[in-house]
């Protein structure tokens, strides 16, 4: 079993910046598909970045049209952290966000299907 904590979550004013964070509990794999998912007050979870790791080293990277050049997903393997900086916020970003993981795979999308594992979230609020 694999549990995800998030964190970092806030209220900015539009353009600043937020980093959020993902404890994971533990690797069962040398290789996962971790995902970052948002999801609006009366709008369905949508996916907004994804890492592949294989072995500590970064594979490839996902990105959602809405958030390229602005959010960077990453990881740091010896902190068993996964983190996701956002910056230029705008009021579109307020969202509850999740991070997602699935051991063994690379990652083919952002797609909620491909995730076993969910945190609880961390509310971030981007005010105008």
């Amino acid at each position: 079993q694999v549990q995800l904590m998030e964190s970092g979550g806030g209220s900015v004013h539009a353009g600043g910046s937020l980093r959020l964070s993902c404890a994971v509990s533990r690797y069962t794999s040398s290789r996962y598909c971790m995902g970052w998912f948002r999801q609006a007050p009366g709008k369905e979870r949508e996916g907004v970045a994804a890492i592949t790791i294989d072995d500590t080293s970064t594979i490839n990277t996902r990105y959602a049209d809405s958030v390229k050049g602005r959010f960077t997903i990453s990881q740091d393997n010896a902190k068993n952290t996964l983190y996701l900086q956002m910056n230029s916020l705008k009021p579109e970003d307020t969202a509850m966000y999740y991070c997602a993981a699935r051991p063994g795979v690379y990652c083919s999308g952002i797609v909620q299907g491909l995730f076993t594992y969910w945190g609880q979230g961390t509310q971030v609020t981007v005010s105008s």
